[in-house]
C-alpha cells in the first residue's frame, strides 16, 4: 500500500514538472535573445578545456536529472538514488575532476556547486530510506544551486 502511495507521489511530482519544463521553455523561447554586452553574469575564464570539462560536466548532471526524474516515474527508487549519487552527489566529485576545477571557479560558483552535490547525496539517501517527501524538497535544493550558478555566472 505505501509504495503503491510513494508511486502515486512520484508521478505526481513528475507530472508537475513535466508542466514546469514545459512551461519554462515557452518562457525561453518567448524571451528576447540576449547577447553578450547585455549579459551581467560574471564571465569565468577557464582555459578552454577547462571550460569544455566544466560545460560537459554541467550537461551530464542535467541529464541526470531527467535520468532521475525518469526512474522516480517508472518506481524504479534504487535507480534514482545511485544517480543522484554517483553523477550529481559527492561521490561523483572525482570522476568530474571537481579537485582541480574548484581553484579556478569564483567562490560562489564554487559554494553553489558544493549545494548541488551536498543536496543530492541527501536526495540519495532520503530516496534509500524511504522518505519521499524530503525527497521533493532536495531535488529542488539541487536544481535551485544550478539555477542561482546560472543565474550569477557564464562562461561565455
Amino acid at each position: 500500500m505505501q509504495k503503491n502511495l510513494n508511486n502515486v507521489i512520484v508521478k505526481l511530482v513528475v507530472v508537475t514538472n513535466k508542466s514546469l519544463q514545459s512551461g519554462l521553455l515557452l518562457l525561453l523561447l518567448a524571451s528576447p535573445p540576449l547577447h553578450a554586452e547585455d549579459d551581467t553574469r560574471e564571465l569565468v575564464n577557464l582555459p578552454d578545456m577547462m571550460q569544455q570539462h566544466m560545460l560537459k560536466n554541467m550537461r551530464d548532471h542535467l541529464q541526470s536529472i531527467n535520468e532521475i526524474l525518469s526512474s522516480l516515474d517508472n518506481g524504479d527508487l534504487e535507480t534514482a538514488a545511485q544517480l543522484a549519487e554517483h553523477r550529481l552527489g559527492m561521490s561523483s566529485l572525482e570522476s568530474h575532476g571537481a579537485g582541480h576545477m574548484a581553484k579556478h571557479m569564483p567562490p560562489g560558483m564554487r559554494e553553489a556547486g558544493t549545494r548541488m552535490h551536498i543536496a543530492a547525496s541527501r536526495f540519495a539517501r532520503k530516496i534509500e530510506e524511504g522518505d519521499m517527501q524530503a525527497v521533493y524538497g532536495l531535488l529542488s535544493e539541487i536544481t535551485s544551486a544550478c539555477v542561482a550558478c546560472h543565474a550569477a555566472y557564464r562562461l561565455r
